[in-house]
């Protein structure tokens, strides 16, 4: 099993990205991108090879089970773990994501000193 190293981001909300950058690169020591929607994330995702994708649900455009669902249909890019985050956390809500291929939902608002490890916890369930 790979290390976590490389981190995806796709939010759309300026504020939510700084605290969630913060977060991952300084508590949990990973390389992040942020990508401030699901089109610019499909763009860049080859480019920038994360081991997973941290997404939020709700975004203008094309949303996060969108962008998980065309992340899919790219052979090279379909096996990259995706944990969306979202305020919608209601028990089938949650069950809908993870049916659609995301390998965990984080409840948002996230609490920054814990994200990290609830993104490293996601990956070690999904690679254990």
């Amino acid at each position: 099993m790979s290390d976590l190293k490389r981190i995806l981001c796709v939010e759309d909300e300026p504020d939510i990205q700084a605290v969630a950058r913060l977060a991952l690169e300084m508590v949990g020591g990973f390389t992040v991108k942020v990508c401030s929607s699901g089109q610019e994330a499909l763009d860049s995702v080859a480019a920038f090879a994360p081991d997973l994708i941290l997404m939020d649900v709700m975004m203008p455009g094309m949303d996060g089970p969108a962008t998980l669902q065309a992340l899919r249909a790219q052979a090279d890019l379909a096996a990259i773990p995706v944990v969306f985050m979202t305020a919608k956390v209601q028990p089938e809500e949650v069950q809908h994501y993870k049916d659609i291929g995301a390998v965990d939902v984080i409840p948002k608002p996230f609490d920054p000193m814990t994200l990290a490890s609830q993104v490293r916890d996601a990956w070690m369930r999904r690679n254990g």
